[in-house]
């Protein structure tokens, strides 16, 4: 089984700096390259003199983390591709276990490792933690991370499991299924986009899994961090979009709570004096609400499956009953 690890560059010299010597150290087994988002620094020029031995595909134009992986992706042959963030140190032995998975679970789609916080390396990262999962009107959370509450990483994941999306931070996904997929919506631009893909996979009948022998290290926040009001903003209208494309039942329902639960959102950032967030969530519903009627048949056309959360609700878990680690929801 031939393994391609790709890392997707905008203007991150400083970054492949620094990670890649980690990646290349550890992956012996993979293909690497670095493909480049049409970047305007000299961060092609630094790989290429300094790691020569990686493959390098560049990009005409920065269609963010969803097109430019799915521009990425379709020059290459390898049977799984393993999608990594620039900001990503990896660990000895990091591709073994997820390989051995691939091979011996034939519905096994797609795959995320432990994901541990590069800054805080006893505690998980937020972007993926041990493992994601969704609420019933379309609210992401995870193993290790509910909303901002960071769980120390104890051992109480080191399980391998079913979940039910991965984190693009480090994602690996058979090639085979990425194809039947179509890639990611190149719509979002980033964020939130392989929730959307982990979901239209699970609606077709594959497996996403979390292996805990693989343990990888972010940064987080090295391309837009948290309090970025850009990273608001696409956030909120990728969620909505997701569950408008993926989610079973009335829709109109769902997005009507939803509608209710965004403004708690914003009455949150009110009281937080986070006035920018504010107007990033009203930016996100004008825009999803544009592009509603394309999202309305694309619902159409994807199939659905209804046992997509175990959680109703996690904002009403988290903030109402104060359950804030994942084993109390």
């Amino acid at each position: 089984m031939k393994i391609a690890v790709v890392i997707l560059n905008w203007n991150g010299k400083a970054l492949l700096q620094k990670f890649l010597p980690s990646i290349i150290e550890h992956s012996q087994e993979a293909t690497i390259y670095v493909a480049d988002n049409a970047s305007t620094d000299d961060s092609i020029a630094f790989v290429t003199s300094n790691f020569p031995e990686i493959k390098i595909i560049r990009n005409k134009e920065n269609g963010g983390y969803a097109k430019g992986y799915n521009d990425t992706l379709k020059h290459l042959e390898e049977d799984v591709f393993c999608l990594v963030n620039s900001d990503i140190e990896v660990s000895k032995n990091w591709l073994s276990p997820i390989l051995n998975a691939f091979k011996t679970e034939t519905n096994t789609a797609i795959i995320q490792p432990k994901i541990l916080d590069f800054k805080n390396k006893t505690h998980f990262e937020y972007a993926g933690a041990a493992g994601g999962f969704i609420d019933k009107f379309g609210y992401p959370y995870c193993r290790g991370r509910i909303f901002d509450t960071i769980e120390e990483d104890k051992g109480q994941y080191n399980t391998n499991s079913e979940i039910f999306w991965a984190s693009g931070a480090c994602f690996f996904i058979r090639k085979d299924v990425f194809n039947t997929l179509n890639g990611f919506d190149e719509s979002f631009f980033a964020h939130m986009e392989e929730i959307d893909l982990c979901w239209r996979a699970f609606n077709l009948g594959y497996t996403t899994k979390y292996i805990s022998e693989s343990t990888v290290y972010h940064v987080g926040g090295a391309t837009l961090s948290t309090t970025n009001p850009k990273k608001t903003y696409l956030n909120f209208r990728n969620s909505l979009a997701t569950l408008t494309k993926n989610a079973s039942g009335n829709i109109f329902i769902l997005l009507f709570t939803r509608l209710t639960l965004d403004g708690l959102a914003a009455f949150k950032f009110l009281i937080e004096f986070k006035f920018v967030h504010i107007l990033a969530i009203l930016k996100a519903h004008f825009s999803f609400y544009s592009r509603l009627p394309k999202l309305l048949k694309q619902r159409k056309q994807l199939q659905k499956k209804t046992n997509y959360y175990n959680v109703k609700s996690v904002v009403w878990s988290y903030f109402a009953t104060k359950h804030k680690r994942f084993t109390n929801l």
